[in-house]
């Protein structure tokens, strides 16, 4: 890396140069710098609805870069140590579907882990590509699936051998990380592209202990959410490149979905988050390191909750594990993660990540301070003393794998009927089903409908997740193929 480069900042420099200039603009968006929307103006402040403008020549254009952009996405791939970098506006699910639409054609098969984010399964459904799972072990202490083993890996790969890509969660979003580089190997000897979900693995590129990033390992192309623990605004996301993918396609791919009106305030967040990882991410991560470490410790001290760490880290289906990760479970103390999510939130004014069935994940990152760490500690306390219960009747949290019956894309636009829950039992789901967060399917199109399922999402409704991605708003309904 360049650090001299590094501390520069082209978008944000051109951004200062256009507030200098004061120009009478003539152009969208509408507001007009705020004086169309004094509302707006007196929420956000001029700072920042001053700089909510449109492409010109002095601030380059997204989807053809030739100057300030196309500068930042070059001091971006020096940081990430990639061949090339993007700039994503529409988030990581953006970068991560970019990926698919990249390596992936109709009818083409893809192997990845069952649990994917959503947005796989999406692009999936998009470009007629074919999912191979790959089996996943569960931990029966916790109830989560863990990484990808790399025997596994490797029998995936000898049934089917026309596989384009394999699709890598570098971590998972409770920390767990797959034998990134082993699977590298294995893929790139049999021409086999690898696509690396980094959408919470932005701090693997600047951190020491953790595990390998995408880029180091040489997988072929990494989604990383910088707006999760890289400090950039929401929604702001990048796309990195190895040396086997030809950039230029890879931008026309982009610009099939990505939006044309791109935002300055999302850009200039990243080229910021950036130079700041760039020249201080090693330290800044080092303290994310030692906080979560302290509440991990903290946490088990009580009692009843697990903090679970690199004592689950085998070699095998969990090669590595991402100690900045705060994940919890909870059916210790007899309630559900999501329950005590819920009680952070409206009785102590704390605000985690997520809570599903067994566990609830606490996000730790840059901003974060010791005395909020305490505060998080001290609640927790105060809910297993306050509200805990026998934990007999708690759901295992055992890991649904569905059979796949049709291809996605075939299932979400075939001819389709809508039925209770019961009645489905036995069908083809012609829709998504999932839990958010985290964001991972329980159900995909094409994918048969067991009782265990159906009792699955009935008792996580039951325990107050957000069941999404149905027709039916409520998920008393499914849509099945006719």
């Amino acid at each position: 890396m360049d650090l001299i480069a590094q501390r520069s900042a082209p978008i944000l420099d051109a951004m200062r140069e256009l507030r200098k200039r004061r120009i009478v603009p003539f152009d969208v968006p509408g507001h007009k710098r705020g004086r169309g929307n004094p509302e707006l103006l007196d929420f956000l402040g001029e700072k920042c609805v001053g700089i909510d403008v449109n492409s010109m020549k002095m601030l380059d254009n997204l989807g053809h870069p030739i100057s300030v952009i196309r500068e930042a996405e070059d001091l971006l791939a020096d940081a990430f140590g990639a061949n090339h970098a993007f700039l994503m506006v529409g988030g990581t699910t953006s970068a991560v579907q970019a990926m698919i639409f990249t390596n992936i054609r109709e009818g083409e098969e893809v192997l990845l882990p069952r649990n994917v984010h959503k947005s796989v399964i999406n692009a999936l459904v998009l470009c007629g590509g074919i999912p191979v799972y790959v089996p996943v072990q569960v931990n029966p202490k916790i109830g989560i699936a863990t990484g990808m083993e790399l025997e596994e890996v490797r029998k995936a790969m000898d049934a089917h051998p026309d596989a384009k890509a394999i699709l890598v969660n570098n971590p998972t979003y409770y920390g767990i990380a797959s034998d990134l580089k082993g699977i590298v190997e294995l893929a790139h000897a049999r021409g086999i592209k690898v696509l690396a979900d980094e959408a919470h693995g932005t701090h693997l590129y600047f951190g020491e202990n953790l595990p390998i990033s995408g880029m180091a390992a040489g997988a072929d192309m990494a989604a990383v959410s910088m707006h999760k623990s890289g400090g950039s605004l929401t929604q702001s996301s990048v796309l990195l490149t190895g040396p086997n993918i030809d950039p230029e396609y890879v931008r026309q791919i982009i610009n099939l979905t990505q939006t044309t009106s791109a935002s300055y305030l999302l850009m200039v967040s990243l080229d910021i988050s950036r130079r700041n990882l760039a020249l201080h991410g090693r330290e800044s991560f080092g303290k994310v390191f030692g906080m979560a470490e302290y509440a991990r410790s903290e946490i088990n001290e009580i009692g009843g909750y697990y903090a679970y760490g690199r004592e689950l880290v085998n070699g095998k289906d969990v090669y590595d594990f991402d100690v900045t990760k705060l994940s919890v479970y909870t059916q210790g103390i007899g309630l559900t993660g999501i329950e005590v999510y819920d009680l952070l939130r409206d009785e102590y004014d704390i605000q985690i990540e997520f809570g599903d069935i067994g566990n609830i994940l606490a996000y730790i990152s840059i901003g974060d301070r010791l005395q909020d760490i305490e505060r998080l500690v001290g609640a927790m306390e105060d809910i297993k003393e306050r509200y805990g219960k026998d934990s007999t009747d708690l759901y295992c949290g055992d890991f649904i794998s569905p059979e796949l019956v049709v291809n996605p894309k075939e299932a979400f636009y075939a001819d389709k009927v809508q039925l209770p829950l019961q009645e489905s039992i036995g069908r083809i789901c012609a829709e998504i089903v999932m839990c958010y967060p985290p964001g991972i399917p329980i159900l995909t199109p094409g994918e048969r409908i067991t009782p265990e399922i159906v009792e699955y999402i009935e008792f996580s409704r039951e325990r107050g997740c957000s069941l999404q991605g149905t027709m039916d708003p409520e998920c008393r309904k499914l849509n099945v193929i006719r």
